[in-house]
């Protein structure tokens, strides 16, 4: 029998300290596809339409693909954008389906909806009914409501931080989906949450605790009746009732010995919640360890963690830049600095020329720094089209706008339009920089940077540099959270 499967890929990760709403125009910055362009473009890379494609082939589905959508992470999705981006889903499932697919993040907040994602089933489920089978693929970094599990039966969210295993996810979600619209099972998601605003650290499973956790759910999903355990450390940055860590078991039949699997991974969690992996140095720490660092096993690596545009920082805070600077640091790089204006004037001078003009900051300087007046030479200029080569971007794209490279003392400074975090080596190499030949490479990331950097790492720190994404949450002003949670109380 050949089933008609719908799909659809709608992503967003909403910080909604982020001052800038989310519009259509943003997705449009990062993707937005309709299904034969989105199969053709995103259809063989690492993506979830990659692993639901190999699925589909595998088993003859008839896969109706109505939408790829993803914005870089940022403010509230604004309710024109999010009513156009699931209006193609929605007008697909007026037809006759067996079962439907989603691609979706898991912590999208809009300006009418706290869960961005629970809506998108809720409208879904209006069309389809409530007993088509509905699977959910999430990010681990998802903030997994009761009304998501609810609203969908299978909800399965990647095993790797970095994310590695993104196509994999798409494949044995889809294979769950499969036996349930074959009749062979009838799953349930159930949730575990503990009152706390993320895991202790962030999601790594590259190290720690999630080795562990992440071992055991794998020897857990072997037992009958269990087809996948998510583990999600959540995401501190959206202020909403149900911020925060969670474990998804997707199962059937008893679902009593189920449900404790959860609570046991669940309790591990809580119980390590002071667990921290990463030590986080202030700028000026940071900048004093880069000024005395000897490449010769590689270059030291810096990864600003509170400026992060993957987690919806401005991206233009100036705090590390100007410690590095006032260090000395030479032979080092440094990216991105989002500044359209800068980009665009710089784009306007010859390369190289001697410029002096202020760079970053305009958008929170009382937190990520204020604009940096900086001396350089134009390295490089022109568009800033990437195309990836490493574990998590190989062969997709990343535009930031209108780039250049000013080489300020030593530092060859990426300065962009659009927000992107680094988590490739071909952003930086693209535009003339090959950081395996530099000193110091200062970046902004927090945990997805290390697939590619880590190889040509002598060594690798982490910094909170103030910027918004930083870990001194009690300067945020969480105002919708429910108290008593972990560790702001």
């Amino acid at each position: 029998m050949s089933f008609k499967v719908l799909s659809a890929e709608i992503i967003h990760e909403t910080n909604t300290f982020n001052i800038h709403p989310t519009t259509l125009k943003s997705f449009e910055g990062r993707f937005l596809l309709d299904g034969a362009r989105a199969i053709a473009e995103r259809g063989d890379q690492n993506t979830e339409l990659a692993g639901l494609l190999d699925v589909g082939r595998d088993h003859g589905w008839d896969i109706t693909h109505t939408i790829s959508a993803a914005a870089g992470p940022g403010g509230v999705v604004t309710r024109d954008a999010f009513d156009a981006l699931v209006a193609p889903l929605i007008t697909a499932a007026n037809g006759t389906w067996d079962g439907v697919f989603l691609m979706l993040h898991g912590a999208m907040v809009t300006d009418l909806h706290e869960d961005g994602e629970a809506e998108i089933l809720r409208r879904v489920r209006a069309v389809v009914g409530p007993d088509i089978p509905v699977a959910v693929t999430l990010d681990p970094h998802a903030n997994v409501t009761k009304a998501m599990c609810g609203l969908a039966q299978i909800l399965v969210s990647y095993t790797t931080y970095p994310h590695v295993d993104i196509r994999a996810t798409g494949r044995r979600t889809a294979e769950i989906l499969h036996r349930a619209m074959s009749g062979d099972i009838r799953p349930v998601t159930l949730r575990a949450r503990r009152p706390m605003l993320e895991e202790a650290n962030g999601g790594r499973t590259d190290q720690g605790p999630m080795i562990e956790r992440h071992a055991l759910a794998r020897a857990f999903e072997a037992r009958k009746g269990v087809y996948a355990i998510s583990i999600n450390g959540g995401f501190p940055c959206a202020d909403i009732a149900d911020v925060g860590p969670t474990v998804l078991v997707t199962c059937d039949g008893d679902t009593g010995p189920h449900r404790q699997i959860a609570e046991t991974l669940a309790d591990d969690i809580w119980e390590r919640r002071n667990d921290a992996l990463n030590s986080y140095l202030s700028s000026a720490q940071a900048a004093g360890i880069a000024k005395t660092w000897m490449p010769c096993a590689g270059p030291l690596v810096i990864a600003d963690y509170a400026d992060n545009p993957g987690a919806g920082a401005y991206g233009d805070g100036t705090n590390l830049l100007a410690a590095l600077l006032d260090a000395g640091v030479r032979n080092a790089c440094f990216g991105p600095m989002v500044d359209p204006d800068a980009a665009a004037f710089l784009n306007t001078q010859d390369i190289g020329a001697n410029v002096s003009l202020k760079i970053g900051g305009t958008t929170a300087p009382d937190i990520g720094g204020g604009p940096l007046r900086v001396t350089g030479t134009v390295k490089w200029k022109g568009d800033g089209y990437v195309i990836g080569s490493g574990p998590m971007m190989r062969g997709l794209t990343r535009d930031f706008g209108a780039t250049v490279v000013l080489d300020v003392a030593g530092i060859e400074i990426l300065i962009v339009t659009l927000p992107h975090q680094m988590l490739d080596l071909r952003q930086f190499e693209t535009f003339g920089i090959d950081p395996a030949l530099k000193t110091v490479v200062a970046l902004k990331s927090m945990q997805h940077f290390r697939a590619a950097f880590t190889p040509i790492a002598g060594r690798i720190i982490v910094c909170d540099s103030g910027a918004l994404c930083t870990l001194n949450y009690g300067s945020l002003g969480y105002k919708n959270v429910r108290r008593p949670v972990f560790p702001l109380d």
